[in-house]
């Protein structure tokens, strides 16, 4: 299925008041993720790399350890979405049956469908201390980020996620009209494409929340960059578990939010 939808429209100007047009736009599409044929949870995404969002989703969420426990995966046309049906392995199963959702997550939605307190709010094991970072990192990244997003360039409406090298060149990226969405289709592509994601760092064109926080670091990954603003939740998990944190990113200035030691290792060498 494709990401972009055409669409009819009334287009109004100034000079020529309404007019018939048409315009492209994101397409979104109810996905039904269902593991050993019962159902997990339903998210609004993107209906493009799919292996990889489902991978990711299930690494980023605990399901599961490792690329190895998910055996299978089909994406089945259903009358009201797609259905993600992953085949995954006897223990990553038990591990799911205990973490099972069942419930609907919007576009925006990291969080949607945990049923306790103990599900939402997870923490991460602590993270090593091995990038280093520097400001031109971050700006070389930004630059290289317009040039990833045809489909927002196409359409508007779709945030991405990117990997970069600690120098900041972008060797990765992942769209979708959902934040999380595009971090766990970049987050599955590392690992289906056999690469260590600790070895770069993220960059998303969204804000840093406590979920997003949360992906990068299980994900092994030292240091996330938003192009927006962090929550508080996303700064407290961000420096209880050594995770450099950058918002505000633009060109000529961003803010490190926490683990500024990743950038004064070039400072103060």
């Amino acid at each position: 299925m494709e990401s972009l939808a055409r669409t009819g429209l009334l287009r109004w100007t100034a000079d020529d008041g309404l007019l018939d047009d048409e315009d492209l736009v994101a397409r979104e599409v109810p996905l039904a993720l269902t593991v050993n044929r019962r159902a997990h949870v339903v998210m609004m995404a993107s209906p493009a790399d799919l292996e990889a969002f489902a991978l990711g989703f299930c690494l980023t969420e605990g399901l599961l350890e490792s690329r190895d426990e998910l055996l299978a995966t089909r994406v089945i046309p259903r009358e009201a979405g797609l259905e993600l049906a992953l085949t995954v392995s006897e223990a990553a199963a038990d591990r799911v049956a205990g973490l099972r959702r069942n419930l609907t997550g919007r576009t925006g939605c990291g969080l949607c469908g945990a049923e306790t307190l103990e599900q939402a709010v997870r923490r991460p094991p602590a993270l090593p201390e091995t990038l280093v970072l520097s400001a031109e990192a971050v700006e070389t990244s930004l630059d290289g980020l317009s040039v990833r997003q045809p489909l927002q360039a196409a359409a508007g409406a779709v945030h991405a996620a990117a990997w970069c090298a600690p120098d900041g060149r972008i060797l990765l990226a992942k769209e979708d009209v959902g934040r999380h969405n595009a971090l766990d289709k970049l987050v599955g592509q590392l690992a289906l494409d056999g690469k260590r994601a600790a070895d770069g760092f993220f960059l998303v064109s969204s804000r840093a929340s406590y979920e997003m926080v949360l992906k990068t670091a299980f994900a092994g990954v030292e240091a996330l960059v938003a192009v927006s603003a962090p929550t508080s939740l996303a700064i407290e998990l961000a420096r209880d578990c050594g995770l450099s944190l950058v918002g505000f990113a633009r060109r000529g200035r961003h803010n490190v939010y926490a683990g500024a030691k990743r950038f004064e290792a070039v400072v103060n060498p």
